[in-house]
């Protein structure tokens, strides 16, 4: 077997190797494309193992090795990066790193999403990025009404408010300025909506979606993006990773009798955290258990404190639906209680 550590960047990629067989060491600076593809295809028929961090710009090479049929794994970075103990660091040293877990069966691989679960997550960050982008358009135009004095929020939207704002005599640039808003307004809109029928397409075809979907607060979206964002649900083995996972844990720099905590660490998705946060309150406002349990966090550590906890709440409510695949009233009646008033001991 031939044994490759990978310190990949994006226009070339560093490479330490060995054949176990022979024993034979080699290291190699492979430019992007051409140089590794020929290289790895130089290499069909043989039994090949790969490592390399997880990297944001690689998909055109984990597409290449899937078609070779090679082993590839894909590491944690920070644990990689633990595990380096000289001060100097150079590309040749993280290939040899990477090589060297890899034959020591310690390299800290970490699960990959497959194709269809990337390709469903474009859907909705695509979604996501023009709901943003759409946001941004409208709050100019708020801006531009309330310079001529129009303030009706919402309602501007409306065809009555939007007739108000085309009514106002503005200067040249102004004006046109005015125009071309509302026009990418116009066209964006329709594309909002059909990427959400598309999601919602996505929905009828995903049963674990569904059975989130059943939890108040919780739409097609929300639900849809935690299926595919959690992935393989067994591998948490309980909320607190989860939630971790998420990035909704607080930093911590604790020693000895001292324990500090900071904001949230914010790792993971932060589409995630954003649907979470928002879909928290309408579960807020849905459920009265819910909302006294925000109001007293409100009054005790803050309304953004607050919504962060009700968030992360959810994130843990969602991964056991997931986890038992139940809905939300299964949940109510077999799920944890801990922190609410009741029978210590569950349902009798």
């Amino acid at each position: 077997m031939i044994i490759i550590g990978v310190d990949f960047h994006p226009e070339f990629q560093q490479i330490a190797s060995m054949d176990t067989a022979t024993g034979e060491f080699q290291e190699k600076r492979l430019a992007h494309p051409a140089e590794a593809e020929k290289f790895y295809r130089s290499l069909v028929g043989q039994k090949v193992r790969m490592g390399m961090e997880a990297s944001g710009h690689a998909r055109w090479f984990e597409r290449l090795v899937a078609e070779l049929q090679f082993e590839l794994r894909i590491g944690d970075a920070a644990e990689i990066r633990s595990k380096r103990v000289r001060k100097q660091k150079t590309d040749r040293q993280d290939a040899q790193l990477i090589l060297r877990l890899l034959l020591e069966d310690r390299f800290p691989h970490i699960w990959v999403p497959s194709w269809e679960n990337r390709d469903l997550r474009q859907l909705l960050w695509h979604r996501h990025r023009m709901v943003q982008a759409r946001t941004r358009i409208m709050n100019q135009l708020q801006a531009v009404a309330l310079n001529e004095g129009l303030r009706c929020k919402k309602k501007l939207w409306r065809e009555r408010g939007r007739q108000q704002l085309e009514s106002f005599r503005l200067a040249p640039w102004a004006t046109r300025r005015r125009r071309d808003l509302l026009e990418l307004v116009d066209r964006l809109t329709p594309t909002i909506a059909e990427l959400s029928h598309a999601i919602e397409q996505e929905v009828e075809k995903c049963p674990a979606a569904q059975r989130l979907r059943t939890h108040p607060g919780v739409g097609s979206l929300t639900a849809l993006a935690f299926v595919l964002i959690i992935g393989e649900v067994n591998r948490f083995r309980c909320g607190k990773q989860v939630a971790s996972y998420l990035g909704l844990v607080p930093l911590e720099e604790s020693s000895g009798n001292r324990r500090r905590l900071g904001h949230i660490t914010k790792q993971g998705s932060s589409m995630m955290r954003f649907l979470l946060v928002e879909a928290a309150q309408v579960t807020v406002r849905s459920l009265p258990e819910w909302r006294s349990k925000y109001l007293h966090l409100v009054l005790r550590r803050g309304r953004k404190i607050a919504k962060v906890a009700m968030a992360r709440r959810l994130a843990v409510h969602l991964f056991w639906m997931m986890r038992k695949e139940w809905n939300y009233q299964q949940l109510k009646k077999f799920g944890s209680h801990a922190g609410e008033p009741g029978n210590r001991h569950g349902v009798q």
